[in-house]
């Protein structure tokens, strides 16, 4: 479980990033966590953004990526889902 202040200094290094996945129509599937859980053992850190068109709410998307991935919701605002995971061989972010 993350702190308040390992929260808001990932939510500082999120500011930069863009969104390197998207939720639209068909929802979150199985290959969509496979995708976004091996994209979080190469950067630790990624965003996810939920098109207008998906069915599911954002924070339902949100928790069913972080459950499929056992990553860490650091914050969904707006559309904009970021999600942290500790990389197990390339660990790049030092948390506070």
């Amino acid at each position: 479980m993350l702190t308040g202040k390992q929260k808001r200094f990932l939510r500082s290094k999120a500011h930069h990033i863009h969104p390197i996945f998207q939720v639209g129509k068909g929802g979150v599937n199985e290959n969509m966590v496979k995708q976004v859980d091996e994209a979080l053992e190469a950067r630790e850190l990624i965003k996810v953004s939920v098109l207008q068109n998906c069915e599911d709410d954002k924070q339902t998307v949100a928790d069913e990526l972080s459950n499929g991935t056992k990553a860490e919701l650091v914050q969904v605002i707006g559309s904009t889902i970021v999600l942290y995971k500790e990389s197990i061989n390339q660990k790049r972010i030092q948390l506070p």
